[in-house]
């Protein structure tokens, strides 16, 4: 790794464990303190939600900007935040983040009326801060900005005329894209001139995920086969041209795991531990589990495990289409989520005409989803599309075997046990190529086949409990990116073809 850049601002709008919907809190609670083990200077901008306004200590006001954004009142404060090891940056606006519940949406289940102006302003801040203009004691020389809501950051600083820091951009989940309609470009401090197609505009609104991947200097996902799969339409959600012309920008690097957290042998939310050398020990989590959802204590039994967003996305829909013929071959399901109506319906339906079998559980519960991970047999992913996820990745770990749709992160981590993988020792879950009831039941029935044979399942646990998905290679391929965007030649923007 070349000479590595000193001042790194990690920009997002959620961090594990204090604020978390999915596995953007996840990344952001981790590889800014990865990267700081690598010697860079990184710190970490998030909005002043009071979840993280409550535990902020050492906290010093850096900069007060008076009434922005729709806000009337904005400062940026500095402190720390426990279990992180960099400095963090808060937007103190109470009008825009003191909400009740999800950081993204009214108790309706609906996307908040002012998002735009919410994490427009994060964006702004973020560019700000690059400036020189917020806190004149630390000025980043690279900005990476985190999926839709940091999104304007890159596009602040490229339409900026003095500008010299550069911007990263993750893509998490292209399925967002933060609209906002153009009436909205002079409150959130954006030129007219940058609404068209060469830039913020998508299909007549403007597109914050848009800014990020248009205005970046590098762009990367979270996986390198999603990176390849949102180049098409199948995956593209009508970004894919912005996409392909800016293919030699675009970098797919895995998501990591933080083992510190996520780690069978010292997870504290366990009462048993075990690992790849006393794989027999999660017998006993299990049972723990079993009995804690009021599910029939039968170490015979095949328990799979769902902890998901209920979305489409997810797959779930296929899962519990499939259920019934597997509830005959002794199997059961321990769901943990929340979403879709309907698909909760579907789930209490399901665990009414088989108590005992089934238990689903609607809310965020980290201690639950902990042990069911630890404690089920199988975890099942089956998505329609998926940026990495990291569900597989903590199953794995745990000897909880992954049952996944072989498409994206999903298909990077997971490998098939197919003849010739258990032969040679590599198999590490069940993989499903075609999206339907019929395939995901196939590699159901393949992975119950294998479960009644204990010695070749104990072997694929243990295979599965050594892989390494630690944040460390993550953070050193990332550390090289920066490397390289700031050693590059300056792109002076200039407007492309047509790609909205």
């Amino acid at each position: 790794m070349s000479t590595l850049p000193h001042r790194i601002l990690q920009v997002g709008a959620e961090v594990y464990p204090l604020v978390k919907t999915g596995g953007l809190g996840d990344v952001l609670g981790a590889l800014p303190s990865a990267l700081a083990r690598l010697g860079l200077d990184v710190r970490l901008l998030l909005p002043g939600y009071p979840a993280l306004r409550k535990p902020l200590t050492g906290v010093r006001s850096v900069c007060r900007l008076g009434p922005a954004f729709g806000a009337a009142s904005v400062q940026v404060l500095l402190g720390r935040l426990p279990g992180l090891e960099v400095p963090v940056y808060l937007i103190e606006a109470p009008s825009l983040y003191e909400r009740p519940g999800n950081p993204y949406l009214d108790g309706s289940g609906e996307g908040w009326a002012d998002n735009p102006q919410r994490f427009g302003l994060l964006g702004w801040v973020a560019a700000y801060l690059a400036l020189g203009d917020i806190d004149p004691a630390w000025r980043p020389q690279l900005v990476h900005g985190h999926d839709w809501h940091a999104g304007l950051a890159s596009a602040f600083l490229a339409l900026h005329p003095s500008t010299r820091c550069r911007s990263v951009f993750t893509v998490h989940n292209l399925a967002f894209h933060g609209l906002f309609p153009q009436a909205l470009m002079p409150t959130l401090q954006l030129p007219e001139s940058s609404f068209v197609s060469d830039g913020l505009e998508f299909h007549g609104e403007g597109s914050m995920i848009k800014a990020g991947l248009h205005y970046a200097d590098a762009i990367t996902t979270v996986s390198p086969s999603y990176a390849r799969e949102i180049q098409t339409p199948a995956f593209g959600c009508g970004l894919e041209g912005v996409i392909t012309q800016r293919r030699a920008q675009l970098h797919g690097i895995l998501n990591g795991v933080d083992y510190a957290v996520w780690n069978s042998a010292t997870d504290p939310r366990l009462e048993t531990h075990f690992d790849a050398r006393h794989p027999e020990r999660k017998a006993a989590a299990k049972a723990a589990l079993q009995r804690q959802l009021g599910l029939r204590v039968d170490p015979g039994a095949m328990l799979i495990g769902v902890v998901s967003r209920l979305t489409p996305q997810k797959g779930i829909d296929l899962l519990l289409e499939v259920l019934p013929a597997l509830l005959n071959d002794n199997v059961q399901l321990a769901l943990l989520g929340s979403g879709d109506a309907d698909l909760e319906a579907a789930c209490r339906a399901l665990a009414v005409v088989a108590p005992g079998q089934i238990v689903a559980r609607f809310d965020y519960d980290e201690t639950l989803a902990h042990r069911i991970i630890a404690g089920v047999d199988v975890i099942a992913v089956p998505s329609r599309f998926e940026p990495c996820g990291l569900t597989q990745l903590y199953g794995l770990r745990y000897g909880s075997l992954p049952l996944v749709h072989r498409v994206g992160g999903l298909a990077d981590t997971v490998v098939d046990a197919d003849d010739k993988a258990l032969a040679a020792d590599t198999a590490t879950g069940f993989v499903f190529d075609a999206l339907t009831t019929t395939a995901l039941e196939q590699a159901a029935q393949r992975a119950l086949a294998l479960y009644r044979q204990p010695d070749r399942w104990r072997q694929m646990m243990r295979r599965a409990m050594t892989q390494d998905f630690s944040w460390g290679g993550a953070a050193v391929a990332y550390a090289d990116l920066y490397c390289r965007v700031l050693a590059a030649e300056p792109e002076r923007w200039r407007p492309a073809a047509s790609a909205a």
